[in-house]
C-alpha cells in the first residue's frame, strides 16, 4: 500500500525533542496509529460480541466442554 501526506499537530517540545534525537517522527506516528487502530478494532469486536460470548459461556457451565468424554488429559 502507498504512502499518504496527512497533517499532525504535535507539541512543540516533543517535536523539538524528537528531532534532537534524530527520531523519525512520521514512523513513529504511523506505528502509534497502527497500534491504535488494532487496539480500538478489538475493543468493538469485543463489544459488538460480548452476548455470543456471555451465551457460550452460559452454555460451558451448563454442558460442559464439547466432546469433553473423548479427553485424555
Amino acid at each position: 500500500m502507498g504512502r499518504i501526506k496527512v497533517n499532525l499537530t504535535l507539541d512543540a517540545d516533543v517535536a523539538d525533542a524528537a528531532r534532537a534525537l534524530g527520531l523519525n517522527m512520521s514512523r513513529l506516528a504511523e506505528r502509534a496509529i497502527a497500534e491504535a487502530t488494532r487496539v480500538e478494532r478489538n475493543r468493538l469486536w469485543r463489544e459488538q460480541n460480548r452476548a455470543a460470548h456471555a451465551a457460550y459461556a452460559e452454555e460451558l457451565a451448563r454442558e460442559g466442554l464439547p466432546l469433553a468424554r473423548f479427553r485424555t488429559f
